[in-house]
């Protein structure tokens, strides 16, 4: 595929998954659920989910959001439901790996199937928050933790400064 067509794929699934957010709503019957929130953008998320055994049975995300948040949290829920917590958390990396360019998605193994739409995010650094907002709100709902960020060490793109 060539950068322009990968551009303007880009481009026509952020605006359909933005004006049709997929499974969009709150959860009736939610087992876990977390709040996310990128105060840089002004994105908050509310992601409620059902685990039923260890598969996700249903998840559904809500919120006010930037066009790329809300089309990575649509593409996220259709994606992740289904799956075992496993396999879902493996996701979560692997989409925060892409996004951040520490997943070559062209020349090294991974799951994301058509999320590779957003690999081209890498280049934008102030939209990296905006995609994996919904990852980050994920792996805080499937480990219990009632809400996240993207800011400070949750900043897929904060470098430690050593001991300081």
């Amino acid at each position: 595929m060539q950068m322009t067509d990968s551009k303007q794929l880009y481009q026509e699934v952020i605006l359909d998954h933005n004006r049709k957010p997929r499974n969009w709503g709150v959860l009736e019957g939610a087992t876990h659920k977390a709040e996310g929130h990128n105060p840089l953008c002004g994105d908050h998320l509310k992601l409620t989910l059902r685990l039923d055994k260890n598969s996700v049975d249903a998840i559904n995300v809500e919120g006010e959001s930037c066009a790329i948040c809300k089309a990575s949290a649509s593409m996220m829920t259709t994606v992740v439901k289904g799956k075992t917590r496993g396999d879902a958390e493996q996701l979560v990396q692997e989409f925060r790996d892409m996004a951040t360019g520490k997943l070559d998605h062209e020349h090294q193994p991974h799951h994301l199937g058509r999320l590779t739409v957003f690999a081209g995010v890498r280049d934008l650094p102030t939209r990296v928050k905006c995609a994996i907002l919904p990852w980050h709100t994920l792996h805080a709902a499937l480990n219990a933790q009632e809400s996240t960020t993207t800011e400070a060490d949750a900043d897929p793109m904060h470098t430690p400064l050593g001991n300081a």
